[in-house]
């Protein structure tokens, strides 16, 4: 790195970034010197925005110190959003998908900055006012269902997971983590697992599953008062795609419509945005996504109550490691205390249908 030119941010060598990218895109980048930094948001893959002074890009990487590629997969990224970008679904445009370790030290993927605000607490959903946040969780819904109609043979995506037995593996695979990351006594957990294995639901036709869908992981461009050409808030681009796969749609629709209940938890470490003023509530949503979808929502009370287990399993991993000395950062101290809730949240979904 030359003395006058700024470092990049940890994980990010910004003079072997612009040399591949001078060699792989020519012309791409101005004469400018590049810039980066650090997004936050994501649970695990870093993502960095960078900059020549003209033009903006997005890097996306593994961890630092990553162990298993696959639960850091660049190509599948890389793979699931160039598939989407020429459908209706909004994704950046991908530019370049390297995989060459001897470049930044792990496969990283490029693509276009999306202008666009992610939305994760109540707080930051305000200054919008009752109105646009419900036109915005609405929009939220609608794109779902635009993800949920691409033919995955038709994109290119026809071999991207394995949708026979989908619900089964993940339950399995949810409460291997449980046992895996678990070092106290958690009420009505085992309980919730096996009830939900009880009831497994037969799945509809499979789609590509984002796997993370919620507000704060979707940008949102505002509307524009002084520009009435401009139209409402819109979703620009749906971000974080490390869990797609081909699978059942309505386990995305079941994690949207847990987090849009109301957890009246203080100072909560997790999104809350569905505290908002104007955000509607879960029926209204799984009433809009049956309407436009055609899809059939009778058994989304299982995938819901799945959705609060997982996010039970995760949360409690998070707090393991954090008794262990494992996390740093601000919140870690009271994930603890959320998990006997998601728990709870679930039973009760799943009981009262």
């Amino acid at each position: 790195m030359s003395p006058d030119r700024p470092a990049g941010p940890p994980g990010l060598d910004l003079d072997r970034l612009r040399g591949h990218l001078d060699r792989e895109r020519p012309g791409l980048l101005g004469a400018g010197p590049l810039t980066a930094r650090l997004i936050e948001g994501g649970r695990s893959n870093l993502t960095y925005a960078v900059s020549d002074g003209t033009g903006r890009w997005v890097v996306r990487r593994p961890p630092l110190g990553h162990v298993l590629a696959t639960a850091h997969d660049m190509k599948r990224e890389h793979r699931v959003i160039s598939a989407l970008h020429p459908t209706d679904v909004p994704v950046p445009r991908p530019v370049l998908l390297c995989e060459d370790e001897e470049v930044l030290g792990a496969p990283f993927y490029v693509m276009e900055f999306v202008e666009g605000t992610p939305y994760r607490t109540a707080e930051q959903l305000v200054p919008l006012g009752p109105e646009r946040t419900r036109g915005a969780v609405l929009g939220l819904v609608d794109t779902l269902v635009d993800l949920h109609a691409v033919d995955p043979e038709s994109v290119g995506l026809g071999d991207f997971g394995r949708p026979e037995g989908f619900l089964d593996r993940q339950l399995r695979r949810w409460g291997k983590q449980l046992a895996a990351s678990r070092g106290r006594e958690l009420a009505g957990v085992e309980e919730l697992h096996a009830a939900l294995g009880r009831a497994l639901p037969t799945s509809p036709t499979a789609t590509v599953v984002h796997g993370d869908y919620r507000l704060d992981n979707v940008l949102i461009e505002p509307s524009r008062p002084s520009d009435p050409s401009a139209g409402a808030d819109r979703i620009t681009a749906i971000l974080d795609w490390e869990m797609s796969t081909l699978g059942d749609p309505l386990t995305d629709l079941g994690l949207l419509v847990m987090y849009s209940v109301r957890l009246e938890v203080p100072d909560s470490p997790v999104s809350t945005t569905a505290s908002a003023p104007g955000h509607p509530d879960p029926a209204e949503l799984i009433e809009r996504y049956a309407a436009r979808s055609g899809r059939d929502v009778s058994a989304l009370s299982w995938y819901t109550a799945f959705a609060w287990f997982k996010l039970a399993v995760i949360l409690e991993g998070i707090h393991y490691r954090y008794t262990l000395g494992q996390t740093v950062g601000a919140g870690f101290d009271r994930i603890g205390e959320l998990v006997p809730v998601f728990i709870e949240h679930g039973l009760t979904t799943l009981n009262e249908g």
